[in-house]
């Protein structure tokens, strides 16, 4: 069973940064999808930041140029660095990873991490 841990949330002034971290336990045979998703009260789960199985990076158009998605070489463990935030960040940020294990096809969530940004 592959399971996602996260961490580095917390409460930032507008224009201040944070990076938030995703690290995944288990056996992973083959990812297939890998990213960062963001819900705020009220809305719903939506894509911030992800890996494309090619391995190209793809966002969000309201955090283009402000955020970075990133993951070391063996992919288990992936970041999201956000800059320049702002108040309409505020959201619990879950990471998320699809693949196959060696019991078969897997979709985990991280636990989530508040991310608040006070005006």
């Amino acid at each position: 069973q592959v399971q996602l841990v996260e961490s580095g949330g917390g409460l930032v002034q507008a224009g201040g940064s944070l990076r938030l971290s995703c690290a995944a336990s288990g056996i992973i045979l083959t990812i297939n999808d890998m990213g960062w998703h963001r819900q705020a009260p009220g809305k719903q789960r939506e894509l911030v930041a992800g890996f494309t199985s090619g391995g190209s990076t793809k966002y969000a158009d309201s955090v283009k140029g402000r955020f970075t998605i990133s993951r070391d070489n063996a992919k288990t463990t992936m970041y999201l660095q956000m800059n320049n935030l702002k108040p309409e960040d505020t959201a619990v940020y879950y990471c998320n990873l699809v693949g196959y294990s060696p019991r078969g096809p897997f979709a985990s969530w991280g636990q989530g991490t508040q991310v608040t940004v006070s005006s």
